[in-house]
């Protein structure tokens, strides 16, 4: 096993063996396929408003499910799943990634309950999914300005355009 990188069922022990070293906690998602200095900032800003940074981070199916194919460009993710997740874990921000299958994060926010949930200023809390989950479980939404506008198709379409 790589080190910060859970089962959600080792995680959650974790947390309650041990609620003052995690909490309060601060919860993020997402694919996290090519790494940018967007995501890099977007960590940072989410770890300080806690003092542990769990991020939850789409399996390699569940990336396929909600990141359909575009045409001309690969199929996603292009960096597996474990390797995704050790790169997170090794981010000075990351204290803990935790794999998922499901479309959404619903059920680690339900199981781990984290304090604040993160999500990019690009969404809005009305149409996350998770949103009733983390108000049910007593939880915080913040939405963090996005101070690198990047992704990880734009990095892939402008790699395939600079082939001759």
């Amino acid at each position: 096993m790589i080190s910060g990188v859970y089962r959600l069922r080792e995680l959650s022990a974790a947390i309650a063996s041990n609620p003052a070293q995690w909490r309060p906690i601060v919860f993020t998602n997402g694919c996290f396929d090519i790494l940018h200095a967007g995501h890099v900032r977007y960590l940072q800003s989410a770890k300080a408003l806690g003092r542990s940074l769990i991020v939850g981070l789409n399996s390699d199916a569940s990336v396929q499910a909600i990141k359909p194919q575009q045409p001309g460009l690969p199929l996603r993710p292009i960096v597996p799943e474990d390797e995704r997740a050790e790169v997170l874990a090794a981010l000075k921000a990351v204290d803990a990634v935790v794999i998922f299958s499901e479309s959404t994060a619903t059920q680690l926010i339900t199981t781990l309950k984290p304090d604040i949930y993160v999500k990019g200023g690009d969404y809005q809390i009305e149409t996350l999914p998770e949103a009733p989950a983390v108000l049910a479980s007593g939880g915080k939404i913040s939405l963090i300005d996005i101070e690198v506008p990047s992704s990880t198709s734009a990095i892939v379409q402008r790699i395939l355009q600079s082939r001759p």
